[in-house]
């Protein structure tokens, strides 16, 4: 017998096709790994939570205040933006009308002696262009005037004649008219304050405030306020961006700032006296470290309002007489700290003290429960911080015994040189580095004052503008504070919110514009940490060849009347985890009935979310129908996964 020879390239195409398969074959043996966690949830291992790990910081960043949760809609609404010299910059206010019709320049006679800057109108024309010439306001990139809705107008004027002025809301090009009124000033040269509610006839989210007249003569306006009549609870924050603050349900809100509190120079630095009172009387300032100008609407008192509407313990950060670029040397830091204890008193005081008083005319007769303060914004290494440390730190400790107080040394690796109740621990890092850092405070002295993670997220080239990738490192960092909250007392995400017009920092928690918001994958992922804070831990193990790009927790936590073991598991990884969960030492007995899964992933490490798909990367919950103390579970790779597991009666009575 014979046989026929196979040509070369034959035997060669059959070669590469086998080895192709074999490959392919080999891939998907290694594409799961395997890895087991096991939690002991017994009562004599778990260990507490802090009541107040997780909570929020709220800097005056990228516009976040000034055109975000405060619902103010003029911009520069005191003409105080350009400068104390007249004539100054009017920006972002113009002119409706040339310079025939109309003449428009500051002078400095308001009434308000601390933002003595007012606007001059003089109207030229016996016979006016039809709308009649004025000026107009477009607010932060645009007000966004919702059909239906009521807008409080508030503003001063002052003209020698009487004289009508139509007030209205307009599309950005004045063509569209969403509300108008007729006010009428008097003509008695005073300064008089004038109100009108506008109810909108439509919807336009690029909107401005004009102001016009068809009489020649001249008014002077100052303080011009538009405020939307549907804010929370009253208290002027936008509802829906404090709704996603809501939804954290942080446990303390660390304000105003940041570098915010610092200013490049002292001479802008945030000044808490002159950010209360009536809002007509508050000067304002330009934050000269983000650049732009705020009429500080959102004072001192707003801040500390806004942590009680949220139920957030407020935790006040002052400035120690230290800027980027100047410092007061502790020999003349005296007044700085009679102005901190002034500000406390205002917080905490009875209503007939000094500056309660205060307080109580602005409508909270109650004390703010201020028990922590920030002694400055990573100043540590500055030259006079130390001294001027030791100064606020006594004079507080003095009057105010109860208050814990925050240094900005870090406390971590070595012990403070200086007293202090917590330390402030900042980090913006690359994501593998960050997902490393999670056994930070594993080493960390357990003795001495607790840490105070104020500031921690993933930047620059792998965060983009907050991404996937950046919220599984923030994930897996924040299961080594849980673990380390022995030591760890509070953690807070950086920056919280963005203005889409005014990206200065980036990535954020949640970014907005006029009319729209969603939340970053590090928003949702903060989301699943919300019932952490006083919860009990439990000890953990994870074994597995693939164990350097896990992260894990275990947490109980009580929701009504149902218990929950929640065991949170980061897979850092690009390979999926086949992952055996066994738990021990359970006091009751695992409830299928009940039991959920949620998982945080997206087909693209480096995706974001965005205002056309806001939850492109947002948790997706099912329910877990394999809930028991022994199962098996599959994580996706690149993904942060909750396993809810709810706990029925006892296992006694369950055995009865």
């Amino acid at each position: 017998m014979g046989f026929k020879e196979v040509p070369s390239a034959i035997i060669f195409c059959l070669l590469l096709l086998f080895c192709l398969g074999c490959r392919c074959l080999a891939s998907e043996l290694v594409a799961t790994q395997t890895a087991t966690l096991k939690v002991d949830a017994s009562p004599q291992l778990a260990r507490k939570i802090p009541e107040t790990l997780f909570g929020i910081f709220f800097e005056e960043i990228n516009h976040a205040g000034a055109g975000g949760i405060w619902a103010e809609l003029v911009s520069n609404r005191g003409f105080e933006a350009g400068g104390p010299h007249t004539p100054s910059n009017i920006d972002p206010w113009s002119i409706i009308g040339d310079d025939s019709s109309i003449f428009v320049a500051t002078d400095r006679t308001s009434c308000f002696s601390q933002n003595i800057v007012a606007l001059r109108m003089e109207v030229l024309c016996d016979d006016c262009p039809t709308g009649g010439v004025g000026i107009y306001n477009p607010g932060f990139w645009g007000m966004n005037i919702e059909d239906g809705k009521a807008y409080n107008l508030v503003m001063y004027v002052n003209s020698p004649e009487t004289t009508d002025l139509t007030i209205s809301l307009t599309s950005s090009d004045g063509l569209q008219n969403l509300a108008s009124a007729t006010v009428t000033v008097s003509g008695a040269s005073n300064w008089t304050k004038l109100e009108q509610k506008l109810v909108a006839k439509g919807t336009n989210r690029t909107s401005r405030l004009q102001i016009t007249c068809n009489k020649k003569g001249v008014v002077w306006f100052d303080q011009v306020s538009l405020m939307p009549e549907d804010t929370y609870k009253g208290h002027g924050f936008r509802t829906e961006l404090i709704s996603m603050l809501l939804d954290l349900k942080p446990r303390f809100l660390r304000f105003p700032g940041g570098c915010f509190v610092e200013g490049d120079w002292l001479r802008n630095a945030f000044r808490w006296r002159e950010s209360i009172g009536p809002w007509e009387e508050r000067p304002g300032h330009f934050g000269d470290v983000w650049h732009y100008w705020t009429d500080d609407g959102l004072g001192y008192y707003e801040f500390l309002q806004l942590a009680e509407d949220l139920g957030a313990a407020p935790i006040w950060v002052f400035n120690n007489g230290v800027s980027h670029n100047d410092e007061v040397d502790t020999a003349a830091i005296a007044p700085f700290v009679k102005d901190v204890l002034d500000s406390l008193e205002f917080a905490r005081g009875s209503a007939n003290s000094t500056w309660g008083s205060v307080r109580a005319s602005m409508g909270h007769p109650e004390p703010f429960p201020v028990k922590y303060v920030a002694i400055g914004n990573e100043d540590c290494g500055k030259k006079f911080y130390r001294g001027n440390y030791l100064k606020f730190y006594n004079a507080i400790r003095q009057a105010y015994p109860d208050i814990q107080m925050i240094s900005n040394c870090d406390g971590s690796s070595k012990p403070l040189d200086h007293p202090a109740d917590l330390y402030d621990f900042h980090v913006y890092t690359d994501s593998k580095t960050l997902f490393n850092m999670r056994t930070t405070f594993d080493r960390t002295s357990r003795s001495g004052p607790k840490a105070f993670v104020s500031e921690y997220a993933v930047w620059r080239s792998d965060a983009g503008r907050g991404s996937l990738l950046a919220s599984l490192a923030e994930a897996a960092f924040l299961t080594g504070l849980e673990k380390n909250s022995d030591i760890v007392q509070m953690a807070s995400y950086a920056p919280l919110f963005v203005n889409d017009n005014d990206q200065t920092w980036n990535p954020d928690a949640i970014v907005f514009n006029s009319w729209q918001h969603y939340g970053t994958p590090s928003y949702w992922m903060q989301t699943l940490f919300r019932e952490s804070s006083g919860a009990m831990i439990h000890p953990i193990t994870i074994s597995s060849g693939y164990s350097g790009s896990l992260a894990a927790s275990a947490i109980t936590w009580q929701d009504s009347d149902t218990s929950y073991l929640r065991i949170k598991v980061v897979n850092f990884g690009s390979d999926a985890v086949s992952l055996t969960i066994s738990t021990s030492g359970l006091e009751a007995s695992v409830n299928a009935l009940g039991s959920t899964t949620t998982v945080l992933t997206s087909a693209n490490v480096m995706d974001e979310n965005s205002f056309s798909n806001p939850t492109k990367v947002a948790p997706v919950k099912s329910e877990l129908s394999n809930a028991a103390e022994q199962m098996q579970v599959t994580l996706a790779p690149h993904s942060f996964n909750t396993f809810d597991l709810a706990l029925a009666q006892s296992k006694l009575v369950a055995e009865m």
